[in-house]
């Protein structure tokens, strides 16, 4: 079984380290992968290895340069993060930088879960160069929308229709901004699944999330077939 290799990358003065597997043969692409608000955890790890065995050398990014110790800690470190969206970009587009040196001349696509999600959508939105970002349960709020004609990159977003943390107005606005913008974008919405539906271990004592293995399998395959598309 491949290995992480730690891979040491900064954003200003912020450490970060990205965890990168490669596949047994020559790469089709280099994925970035967004965890969640957790930053890495063993079902993001499980999703980067599943990435490998299809043909991809993928990179786990960092949000904080630590892992949290709880989920308040991670949702206080996320807050200051996210505050100035243009600070929150710059963080993600160092993932794609050091991604982008370990893998030279590869084409970069990016994936992420919960928070995740909402990263690389606010990479599309930016008009970051990748030929994908697929955004699972991800959070599709914004303080910085996508200006016209500034999304290049192709947007596939799997949702869970019944996510608390997602509300059907924040899917609606989101449709209308992505309209706005002229994106070529995929929606997969899934009835009665709630958020982290792709992690078979989610946390205890919290209602809005559930694993639910149908919605996690169909994402994944439209993810591959998505990539095949677009790498064609």
């Amino acid at each position: 079984m491949a290995s992480f290799e730690a891979v040491s990358y900064a954003d200003g003065d912020r450490a970060l380290t990205g965890h990168l597997i490669r596949p047994a043969g020559a790469p089709r692409a280099a994925i970035a992968v967004f965890p969640t608000i957790m930053n890495p955890t063993p079902a993001v790890e499980a999703k980067a290895r599943a990435l490998a065995d299809a043909g991809y050398l993928a990179m786990i990014c960092d949000f904080y340069g630590a892992a949290p110790q709880d989920f308040a800690q991670a949702n206080e470190w996320a807050n200051d993060l996210r505050t100035d969206p243009r600070a929150y970009r710059a963080r993600l587009h160092a993932a794609l930088a050091a991604l982008r040196e370990a893998a030279p001349g590869l084409r970069q696509a990016a994936i992420g879960f919960c928070m995740g999600g909402q990263a690389v959508l606010e990479l599309a939105r930016d008009g970051a160069d990748l030929t994908l970002v697929t955004s699972f349960h991800g959070l599709l709020d914004t303080k910085a929308p996508a200006e016209p004609r500034a999304v290049g990159t192709r947007i596939l977003v799997c949702h869970g229709d019944a996510d608390p943390l997602v509300p059907r107005e924040q899917v609606l606005a989101f449709w209308e901004e992505m309209d706005r913008a002229g994106a070529n974008w995929h929606f997969h919405s899934y009835s009665s699944v709630k958020h982290g539906f792709t992690n078979p271990d989610p946390p205890p004592g919290n209602a809005a999330v559930d694993y639910d293995a149908s919605a996690d399998r169909q994402s994944w395959g439209a993810m591959l077939e998505m990539l095949d598309e677009v790498l064609a």
